[in-house]
């Protein structure tokens, strides 16, 4: 039976997720909420807002904003104005420095500041390190949300090798650190020794909304903050957790950026 099973699998075509893909509906799944400028009134964004449990979206006399650092999907301010919250499609956000995560518009729909253009599909990556991309996954104190995901990179759906990134067992082979769950005092230590321990030159990305902004957890008395509050962050991946193609997309923009 195995072997059957076995030989029906080597027999069958081989389907990759494009990188396209990723570019274009890397948040399916994510629960991740995107604004129809259009439909954007002030009071439809005073419920949105008063709806959400992070202050992912505030409302302020002149704008919205939405912070994607801060939002764990939970969808409840779709559900409070399902005429101004949409699933999001492209993940522009995912790869990005801290302050182009936020986006901003005016109360009559126009954006107040021009949303950061998505990276060109990049082969950075030989170009940056050479022939691979050696990452070195740390969970400073994740609930394993966002492991469950990134362990979803290395299935031949997704096949993450198929770009020259590997996983690597010590910081000492790593050339970038893929940082889940805030930061907790136990592994504060742990962490900032990671990262003197991996060679330079290095990337950080955190993920998650708890890597990014420490998510529901930031008030806990045992948790010190997010990641950039212990060692430097280039760049960020939300989400709650975010999906494979967002880590995916996130990790690919961030290379181009860089």
């Amino acid at each position: 039976m195995n072997l059957k099973i076995l030989q029906q699998s080597l027999a069958s075509p081989r389907v990759l997720v494009p990188e396209r893909a990723w570019r274009e509906q890397g948040c399916a799944g994510g629960r991740m909420p995107a604004l129809v400028a259009s439909a954007l009134t002030p009071e439809l964004a005073a419920r949105a807002a008063a709806a959400c449990p992070t202050a992912a979206l505030a409302l302020d006399a002149n704008q919205l904003a939405l912070d994607y650092a801060l939002c764990i999907g939970c969808g409840r301010c779709a559900e409070a104005a399902p005429a101004l919250i949409a699933p999001a499609a492209q993940p522009t956000f995912c790869g990005v420095a801290r302050a182009h995560m936020v986006q901003r518009w005016r109360l009559d729909g126009t954006p107040a500041a021009a949303p950061e253009p998505p990276p060109p599909p990049s082969d950075a990556i030989h170009k940056l390190f050479g022939r691979a991309l050696n990452i070195r996954q740390v969970d400073a104190g994740s609930c394993n949300g966002c492991e469950a995901e990134i362990a979803a990179l290395a299935n031949p759906y997704y096949d993450l090798e198929r770009f020259g990134i590997h996983f690597v067992a010590s910081p000492k082979h790593a050339d970038l650190l893929l940082v889940t769950g805030p930061v907790t005092r136990n592994m504060a230590g742990a962490l900032r020794a990671t990262y003197e321990a991996t060679p330079a030159p290095k990337l950080v990305v955190a993920v998650g909304a708890c890597g990014c902004s420490a998510g529901l957890f930031a008030a806990s008395p045992a948790v010190v903050g997010p990641v950039d509050a212990v060692i430097p962050v280039d760049t960020y991946i939300p989400g709650c957790p975010p999906t494979p193609g967002m880590l995916l997309a996130g990790l690919l923009s961030t290379l181009a950026r860089r």
